[in-house]
């Protein structure tokens, strides 16, 4: 799996106006299943995530992770996040998930991540999301499992 995660103040998705989650501090991780992916991969990921030391202790120095701050994660599908741009001008986006298997993994990924004890909220898979953040930071990182 692969996430694009970014430290934030607040973030929100949207689909059709209306609001399907929305957080405060935390994280919004950008999430792709791939092709070959599993579910203990999802469970890898979630668990990297939750304990990554990205957020700022009382000295100012990234050490202290999600779990630690108590933040929550808006979780977002985002297949695009498994674009080939090897060749040519139209990224290929073969090497992602079929969308049922992308979307099993994706809500398995979120429920990885809340069984961690972080608060989880998500937008809809699939779904024309309109996605609003404030990137704290800026801190963003690409990470796969």
């Amino acid at each position: 799996m692969r996430a694009l995660v970014q430290r934030v103040s607040e973030a929100a998705v949207r689909v059709d106006g209306e609001v399907l989650g929305q957080i405060g501090p935390g994280l919004m991780i950008l999430v792709c299943a791939m092709a070959n992916d599993t579910e203990a991969e999802a469970e890898k990921l979630a668990a990297r995530i939750a304990r990554m030391r990205i957020f700022r202790d009382s000295a100012g120095k990234m050490n202290l992770s999600l779990l630690d701050t108590g933040g929550a994660a808006l979780v977002i599908s985002q297949f695009t996040l498994a674009a080939d741009t090897s060749r040519g001008n139209r990224p290929g986006f073969s090497a992602a998930a079929p969308p049922d298997r992308g979307e099993g993994l994706y809500t398995h990924f979120a429920g990885a991540l809340a069984a961690q004890g972080v608060a989880v909220a998500t937008g809809r898979f699939g779904a024309d999301m309109k996605v609003a953040l404030v990137n704290d930071g800026p801190v963003t990182i690409w990470i796969e499992a």
